[in-house]
């Protein structure tokens, strides 16, 4: 492990770890919550696990979600508009480019962006998604059901999951973009327990009709996800969200019904499998029915809906839907003569990061069993990045998915038995535009990622989203070229709080940088002395540097950019205070002391940016002649800058550095900026 001291306390880190972003569907070009809520942290954290314990020993990895029902209505209303005539691969194909080109322009340095059926991990994804499915019904944790579909009896056909759109049934939920079976908050639920469905392709109302697919067994887990969920509730390290979002879907099945409807269930209570009444609590409008099973609920969802008794159905585990019905997916493989299933989006998504470090790994040269050395290994671990609404699923069944695999299922060719291990979650809350949630698909219309870069440099905005605390709680981006408000949008004297963090970039940072060159420059001959750093100046970085170590370990980004804020502006500080006694003294002993000690704060500083802002700090290496390799590594003791240097160096006593052209940045403002 590598490990960081800080008097008693050690952090450890794995010795090769996994980073994941989430999939983005492949419908549509990335908006700026894409950028800001997953992948500038995921990025940061994975380029910080590079320099930590190597580049050879990380896998950043994402992909374009090509399946699911948001692609098939995306592209059908293209079609039907007359506004695209190609293949709905050829569709997937383009927005998925788009976004590609998204993500470079960001700086996020994926080591594969290909997608589920896109490239060799698309060819990867197909065997791993049959590999997976067959195991899951080999040990017993699939079950074939005959449930409802809806069906649009106008326009002749079974309707996808996008494709119906009513209220959610989720006891406690507003939801009104609630699809098939799960609404745009995460809720999932039977598909006949959604309120007022239609068809977005006809407006009428869908009949019900059975299909048979395979379900994953999620019920059985309950036991196993109450002690993950306990396990993670006693590691500080894990955000609260993530045990609260867990522990809802493990209640009891429950349904809830009116007061008012009190004596018509009175009526056929005797008709419904064995159950708990609970009394509506005070200020309650519903009454509760618990029932010791997901099918007995199942079953008196009948009971009562032929009786007229309007309900509404409480979080629980309920079987994991695996198969579906629509061409467009993963092929799913044929068990027990089911055939001419595809694989629901949702569980191949889970494991489709697998299939990306196949494929990164293959592309690589290494064994094909060498994923299970960043999945399965003790000395490993994979952090996965992911939205609050999205922990239903990498929360609850993902756990319970990696749980129902025996140690020695085999899932490619030449692999060892070794059992894949539990993922660390790090989910962040919403961020909003403004106040109010921004989706693509509800009324408030966010910018585009690439919009912002039309107004704003690309660190200062990864600056200000990793600055933003989304693992604390929703935060408002208020970017003010894109206030609603004319008047303030338009004053001059009205900051823009976006540029926040990106002026610790272009002042202080800045100054920091350029002094130390020019002063090199104007009294060095353009060398960085070399020389023992100051026992302040030392202890200073070290404490810094620890600080930093540790919240990385919490992935807290937001306090990372807060202990960066107040170690760069100190830095800034000693230089200016210092190099002006040794300007007032003419002591040159105390300008030569001053320079190697603000060259060695400037080492450590583009060190712990370099995550945050790359290409400004990789520009500073550059200027300082270092390699990136090793200035870019924690594999020193960091007590000066003659660790860097070669040995004729050390014995002159100092090291030649480029030339830095006058009034130059290092980190530069928006050409929209300068007015």
């Amino acid at each position: 492990m590598a490990t960081m001291h800080d008097n008693n306390e050690t952090v450890a880190w794995p010795k090769r770890a996994v980073v994941t972003a989430g999939m983005p569907y492949g419908n549509k070009p990335l908006h700026f919550g894409h950028i800001a809520g997953v992948f500038v942290p995921a990025d940061c954290f994975a380029r910080f696990l590079r320099d930590r314990i190597g580049a050879e020993n990380v896998r950043f990895i994402s992909g374009t979600d090509c399946f699911g029902s948001p692609i098939n209505e995306g592209y059908r209303k293209l079609v039907e508009a007359g506004q695209f005539d190609g293949t709905i691969e050829d569709y997937v194909l383009r927005n998925h480019n788009r976004q590609k080109d998204t993500l470079d322009s960001y700086g996020i340095s994926l080591d594969i962006y290909e997608g589920s059926n896109i490239g060799h991990s698309g060819e990867v994804h197909q065997l791993i998604s049959e590999a997976f499915i067959k195991k899951l019904h080999e040990n017993g944790w699939l079950q074939k059901r005959a449930t409802l579909q809806f069906y649009d009896p106008e326009a002749g056909t079974f309707l996808n999951g996008r494709q119906v759109q009513g209220h959610c049934p989720v006891q406690g939920c507003k939801s009104e973009h609630a699809y098939a079976d799960e609404c745009d908050l995460g809720h999932s639920y039977a598909p006949e327990d959604l309120i007022a469905p239609k068809s977005s392709l006809t407006g009428v109302t869908p009949e019900m009709r059975p299909v048979e697919n395979w379900y994953f067994d999620l019920p059985a887990f309950n036991a196993f996800l109450k002690k993950h969920v306990e396990a993670l509730e006693a590691d500080p390290e894990v955000r609260p969200i993530v045990p609260q979002t867990i522990k809802e879907f493990l209640a009891p099945p429950v349904v809830y019904i009116k007061n008012e409807l009190y004596d018509q269930y009175l009526e056929i209570a005797d008709k419904l499998a064995h159950h708990q009444y609970h009394e509506a609590e005070k200020g309650k409008q519903s009454f509760e029915i618990e029932f010791d099973t997901i099918d007995d609920r199942d079953a008196a969802r009948d009971v009562l809906a032929a009786a007229g008794i309007r309900f509404r159905t409480g979080k629980a585990l309920v079987p994991f839907r695996i198969t579906g019905n629509i061409e467009w997916g993963v092929k799913a493989p044929v068990i027990d003569g089911l055939e001419g299933l595809t694989v629901w989006c949702w569980p191949e998504s889970l494991w489709a990061p697998m299939s990306f470090t196949m494929a990164v790994n293959d592309k690589m040269g290494l064994p094909r069993g060498s994923w299970r050395d960043f999945w399965c290994s003790e000395d490993a671990q994979v952090y996965q990045f992911i939205g609050q609404d999205n922990l239903y699923f990498y929360g609850v069944a993902q756990p319970a998915l990696i749980e129902a695999l025996r140690p020695g299922d085999i899932l490619a060719p030449g692999e060892t038995d070794t059992p894949l291990r539990q993922t660390s979650l790090i989910a962040n809350h919403h961020i909003l535009l403004g106040n109010k949630k921004a989706s693509s698909s509800g009324s408030v219309k966010p910018p585009t990622a690439d919009e912002l870069l039309e107004h704003y440099t690309v660190e200062q905005l990864r600056a200000h989203f990793l600055a933003l605390g989304l693992d604390q709680k929703s935060v408002g981006f208020k970017p003010k070229p894109f206030d609603p408000d004319e008047a303030k949008r338009n004053d001059p004297r009205v900051a823009d709080p976006v540029l926040k963090e990106g002026t610790l970039l272009t002042n202080v940072f800045n100054r920091l940088a350029r002094s130390c060159f020019y002063e090199a420059q104007k009294n060095f001959e353009g060398w960085m002395p070399l020389g023992e750093v100051s026992l302040e100046v030392r202890e200073r970085a070290h404490t810094c540097m620890n600080e930093y170590d540790k919240t990385m370990h919490k992935a807290e980004l937001h306090t990372v950019m807060s202990i960066m804020d107040t170690f760069i502006r100190w830095a800034n500080k000693y230089w200016t205070d210092n190099i002006r006694t040794a300007e007032k003294e003419g002591d040159e002993q105390l300008r030569r002391q001053v320079l190697v000690d603000c060259f060695y704060l400037l080492r450590v500083s583009t060190l712990l940016m370099h995550p945050v802002v790359p290409k400004g700090c990789e520009k500073i290496a550059d200027y300082l002649s270092f390699e990136f390799d090793d200035f870019f590594s924690w594999n020193f003791d960091f007590e000066g800058m003659d660790e860097l240097c070669h040995g004729a160096e050390l014995e002159d006593g100092r090291h030649r550095i480029r030339e830095l052209p006058p009034r130059f940045d290092f980190f530069s403002k928006h050409p929209s900026q300068f007015k």
